[in-house]
């Protein structure tokens, strides 16, 4: 999968480091990386003059100690379903997907995937935090974690702490077909596995690498089966050609797969971008049909026009509650005003 994997000196003993290699370095691997130690990650990650495109189709690792923090306050472009207290956590840097409309493409200078292997820092900072108040917790905004559980592991590590500290909810998102990977985890109403879903043809035209829309589903129906809590997430959603017709038949497809009357909620969320990324970003695609649109810049936002945005969220509202209540449905779009 990795070509080079690159290693600071002060991670080369953790256990996480030495559990890694273990995993990518297996007799089974026909061409074994080649592990190069580094004084600091930043110094590979932080380059000048790095090309995101192209480090984007041959990635390579980065393992490093995080001596800051990892946990940060949510974002407001992010959603917080109702909870008072959301934070994310970025203790994984970049992902092995390539969707053309990601924002890390504009918020790092590098495609490479740096994995901080101390999370069990990232495991006090948020003890520390729940001495104080209740926690919601995103733990894969900035990379995909469930992708690269055989690799790593932390899915299991992160399930573990959730299931030992009452006042801690945590939402795993992602876009993999990995479910059984995680098969093993005991299912958790504080655990919620949350997948991202899009039209066929925007997993095929932008979604670069991810399993297709079928699996997606396939895993979905399989985690619910076993009784874990699955949020649904159609976001972000894109105005392309025909665009009604392809989110009216998505929510058919969805409906025909997995029961939506069970799933425990569904966010709707149409594209937005930082401003400061989304000038990167264009930079970097410029044949892009999804990151060249003219979208409006709303203090600092890139999102598609407002008519066409309330024409998108009153469409899926309207196919979603013939299956949902409403109440289950959460809104960015509501929640940013």
């Amino acid at each position: 999968m990795f070509s080079h994997i690159y290693i600071e000196e002060k991670a080369w003993n953790h256990p996480n480091t030495h559990y890694i290699l273990k995993q990518l370095t297996d007799t089974r691997t026909i061409t074994p990386p080649t592990i190069i130690p580094i004084r600091h990650y930043k110094d590979l990650f932080n380059r000048s003059n790095q090309n995101f495109e192209l480090q984007k189709n041959h990635p390579n690792l980065i393992l490093a100690l995080n001596e800051n923090s990892t946990v940060y306050k949510g974002a407001p472009v992010c959603q917080d379903f109702g909870n008072d207290h959301f934070y994310y956590t970025s203790f994984m840097m970049n992902c092995i997907y390539n969707c053309e409309y990601c924002y890390l493409q504009g918020m790092y200078p590098s495609a490479n995937i740096v994995i901080f292997v101390n999370i069990e820092d990232t495991f006090r900072e948020i003890e520390t935090l729940l001495l104080k108040h209740p926690v919601y917790l995103c733990i894969s905004y900035d990379t995909d974690l469930l992708a690269l559980e055989s690799i790593h592991g932390f899915v299991h590590q992160w399930a573990d702490f959730c299931h030992s500290h009452e006042n801690l909810i945590i939402e795993l998102r992602t876009k993999s077909a990995n479910y059984t990977g995680i098969q093993d985890i005991l299912p958790s109403e504080r655990f919620i596995l949350a997948w991202t879903v899009s039209p066929d043809s925007t997993c095929k035209q932008y979604e670069h690498k991810t399993p297709s829309l079928q699996a997606r589903l396939s895993a979905i129906a399989s985690a619910m089966k076993q009784g874990h809590p699955v949020r649904l997430c159609f976001d972000p959603m894109l105005t392309m050609k025909n665009y009604k017709e392809k989110y009216t038949a998505l929510v058919e497809e969805v409906a025909s797969k997995i029961p939506l009357h069970q799933v425990k909620d569904i966010s709707l969320g149409t594209f937005r971008v930082p401003a400061d990324y989304m000038k990167s970003m264009r930079k970097q695609h410029p044949l892009s049909a999804v990151i060249q649109y003219p979208y409006e810049n709303d203090h600092g936002v890139f999102h598609i026009n407002n008519k066409k945005q309330q024409e998108l969220i009153t469409l899926m509202k309207d196919l979603l509650t013939n299956y949902v209540k409403e109440d289950k449905l959460y809104l960015w779009e509501e929640q940013s005003k």
